[in-house]
């Protein structure tokens, strides 16, 4: 039961901060927007770091449903990446992205309650990506660093576009990067 409510909570809480942005909001705002108190949010989450935490862990699995999916539905993994790309760099995304880097700042600071985060950031995509690569016929390794490198890269990209707003520019050098990623040595 407490599961339950905390899982209800989180849903409502990622809708409120999906909607309305994220970082600049205090705890009290965010549970006036979710519809609870600001107790109860300390109760379920620690903190509003905690809280805000679990809000991107959430949304990152989202995205890995999402990228799943588009897998699913093509065999050209060039397009996979164009779809993904796109979704990622939906303006709709940005406050959440935005929170995401905010977060991995924190995390690289070693802050407690960023564990979690520290702990799941890279090793939750890993198994996925690897997956993917391995699909279209790279070894283990191969697959394991092209992982890699696609996760970096991407996550540059994103960073770069909700910085400076290029999306002609980084919607090329995704794609760009899309066939490189995908092309056999």
């Amino acid at each position: 039961m407490p599961g339950d409510a905390r899982t209800a909570l989180l849903d409502r809480c990622v809708h409120f901060l999906k909607d309305g942005g994220f970082s600049q909001l205090s705890l009290r705002e965010i549970a006036t927007g979710a519809g609870t108190s600001h107790r109860m949010l300390i109760y379920h989450f620690g903190s509003r770091e905690g809280l805000l935490a679990e809000v991107v862990r959430r949304i990152e699995a989202e995205q890995r449903e999402a990228l799943a999916a588009l897998a699913a539905g093509t065999d050209d993994p060039v397009e996979v990446s164009r779809r993904f790309w796109q979704r990622l760099a939906d303006p709709a995304l940005a406050p959440a992205e935005r929170l995401f880097f905010e977060i991995y700042a924190h995390a690289l600071f070693e802050r407690s309650w960023t564990e979690p985060f520290r702990a799941s950031v890279i090793a939750a995509w890993t198994e996925p990506v690897e997956d993917l690569f391995r699909q279209l016929g790279f070894d283990a390794d191969d697959a394991r660093r092209r992982a890699r490198l696609g996760l970096a890269a991407t996550r540059g990209l994103l960073l770069d576009l909700l910085v400076t707003g290029d999306r002609d520019v980084l919607d090329a050098a995704a794609d760009l990067f899309a066939q490189l990623i995908t092309r056999p040595e």
